[in-house]
Formats: structure tokens, C-alpha cells, sequence
């Protein structure tokens, strides 16, 4: 069970703050979806990957998680339940579901390698400038980060889908889209972490 919580400053200037409870919904949903992440790969490659029932399975599992990434975000922020354990663990929880659908289309020859590797560098390297800078601060989604990642789960599950080779521009057009963002948000967050950074340490000097 997880501790307490975060205390927030409440609007109004009241003299207690709030208390964030780290054990609530949205940070219920973004565990489900980490959850999730080993459910999709086992019907992913049952029966060998093509059956089409599993794949169907597959896509449902993949859809279901990928909704909880868009309630936990929208019910934190409509009820206050931002917390820093959800700024983190939310886009680790989406990264680990997008890795594990795109190395699983690689392995069983239905999407390049090189696909999955520059999507891959890019959310590894996000992920470990977000711990670089932690000292420092949490380096929120931000929206074009937020496109990103919707892109590439629409283009994923287009993937994913049995029968869809007669939409094959469609679906590679979407994976364009999704991979153009990813790189362009990619370089965004090193600009971010590095000017994080410099504040945290320039205050640091200063106090």
C-alpha cells in the first residue's frame, strides 16, 4: 500500500494545505496501464502472433490501456490529483506500452526495426533526462509530447489491427507523423532538462 500523500497549497490562502493521496484514481489508472503492458504481449504472440482472434484481443487490450493514458491525465487535473509520483510513473507507464507493442510488431516482421529503434532512443532518452534533472524538478508532458504519444498509439494500433494491408499509406502515414514528433519533442526535452538544470543549480549557487 502506497504512504500518504503530497501537500498542496490550496487557493484562498487557507491556513492548513490539502493533502494529494498517492493512492488515488488517476494514479490507479496509470498502474493499470503498467499493468497491462505484459497482458498485451502474451496475446500479442499467442498462437504465433497472426491468429486473428488474438490480435483482436491483442488490439483491445492495446486500446483499453491506451485510454486510461487519456482519463488519468484529464481526472488528475479536474480533481487536483497531481502528484509527482503520477508526473513520473505516467509517461514510464507510456513508454512501456508503446516499447512493448512496437519491439512485438518488430519481432514477428510487421513493422522495421528501425522504426522501433529511433522511437525507442528517443523515450529511453527522455526517461533518463527526466532522472538526471529530478534534483531539480519534474519535467511535466508537455503538449506537443502529449501529440506525440497520441499519434503513435493511433499508428500503433493501426498496426496492430489484422486485415488492414489495404490501408498500408494510411497506417504509414500516421507512423510518419508519430515519428516526425517524436523527434522534434525529443530535442524539446533536452532544451527543457537542460535549462532546468541550469536554474536548479543557479539557485543552488545563489542560496
Amino acid at each position: 500500500m502506497m504512504p500518504a500523500g503530497e501537500p498542496v497549497q490550496p487557493a484562498g490562502g487557507l491556513p492548513e494545505p490539502a493533502v494529494i493521496p498517492l493512492v488515488n484514481i488517476a494514479n490507479m489508472l496509470t498502474v493499470t496501464r503498467l499493468a497491462l503492458v505484459p497482458v498485451f504481449l502474451l496475446t500479442l504472440f499467442a498462437d504465433g502472433g497472426h491468429s486473428t482472434g488474438w490480435r483482436l484481443i491483442a488490439t483491445c487490450v492495446f486500446a483499453v490501456a491506451s485510454i486510461t493514458d487519456h482519463v488519468d491525465g484529464r481526472l488528475a487535473r479536474k480533481f487536483g490529483l497531481v502528484t509527482d509520483f503520477g508526473k513520473i510513473v505516467d509517461p514510464i507507464a507510456d513508454k512501456a506500452l508503446v516499447g512493448a507493442a512496437l519491439v512485438g510488431l518488430s519481432a514477428l516482421g510487421e513493422l522495421p526495426w528501425w522504426v522501433t529503434v529511433v522511437i525507442a532512443v528517443r523515450e529511453l532518452g527522455v526517461t533518463l533526462l527526466r532522472f538526471w534533472v529530478i534534483r531539480y524538478g519534474v519535467i511535466p508532458a508537455s503538449r506537443g509530447g502529449k501529440w506525440k504519444t497520441l499519434t503513435q498509439l493511433l499508428a500503433i494500433g493501426l498496426f496492430l489491427l489484422p486485415g488492414m494491408d489495404a490501408l498500408d499509406p494510411v497506417r504509414w502515414a500516421v507512423m510518419g507523423v508519430a515519428l516526425a514528433l517524436t523527434v522534434v519533442t525529443g530535442l524539446d526535452y533536452v532544451v527543457r532538462a537542460l535549462r532546468l538544470r541550469a536554474a536548479g543549480r543557479a539557485a543552488a549557487g545563489a542560496g
